[in-house]
């Protein structure tokens, strides 16, 4: 199951205007991004790791969404102060023990460290692939915002149906989506950071996170089933 959702803040160049990484705000926004999106990648990890060494046990669904909600929610509400960088790292380990025991699942099966090598690659290609274009391409993609976040959230209610009403078909097709919509959702906020839309590197951290965890998880789901493993 993936979520991601928060409200656009600012506003964004005009069509046609160019990308100005000179702009020392616009710097420091994605240099705090970047640092603080690559500390809580490694923090999630880690909680992610014990969890699987320790087979930590899976939380009820209804418990994922509400503690997720419950501290995106408070994220989001202190985003303008050193509380909000700690609940960022309480919202990533969280989502980091919620992958413990799905990566024991997919651990235990005949090709299952492959599976999770080529998911983490596959993440981390369409991570690069999507910012390399945001920082090189002069298109304004400020008008997707809106799309994506409507698309996230028709995607999450879908994967909502699938946790209680199993259906392979519809589950596949949700993880695709998901994939799709939160590659878009990369380029957009790299986009905004560095057009001086995006001025809460924060809220642009947990985007980024989010969205990478969406990916992650999609790409476990999409070749656990094209690999044949049960």
């Amino acid at each position: 199951m993936s979520m991601n959702e928060h409200s656009y803040q600012g506003a964004v160049a005009t069509e046609g205007s160019v990308i100005d990484l000179t702009s020392p705000a616009a710097r420091k926004v994605l240099r705090n991004t970047y640092m603080l999106l690559a500390m809580t990648l490694a923090f999630s990890a880690v909680v992610a790791g014990v969890a699987a060494a320790l087979r930590m046990p899976f939380l009820h669904p209804v418990v994922t969404i509400a503690c997720y909600l419950g501290l995106f929610f408070a994220v989001a509400k202190f985003r303008n102060s050193s509380m909000g960088v700690l609940l960022v790292f309480a919202l990533t380990g969280f989502l980091g023990y919620t992958l413990g025991p799905l990566l024991s699942v997919y651990l235990s099966l005949p090709n299952g460290s492959g599976i999770v090598m080529m998911a983490l690659g596959g993440t981390a290609s369409i991570f690069f692939a999507m910012s390399i274009i945001a920082l090189t391409s002069k298109r304004d993609f400020s008008f997707v915002g809106k799309f994506l976040f409507a698309g996230i959230l028709v995607a999450f209610l879908a994967g909502v149906v699938t946790i209680f009403f199993p259906m392979p078909a519809l589950a596949l097709v949700v993880s695709t989506v998901f994939i799709l919509l939160s590659s878009g959702l990369i380029l957009w906020q790299t986009q905004s950071i560095i057009r001086g839309g995006e001025t809460n590197y924060v809220m642009a951290t947990v985007t980024l996170y989010v969205s990478l965890y969406n990916i992650f998880v999609s790409l476990l789901h999409i070749l656990q089933v094209f690999s044949g493993d049960d």
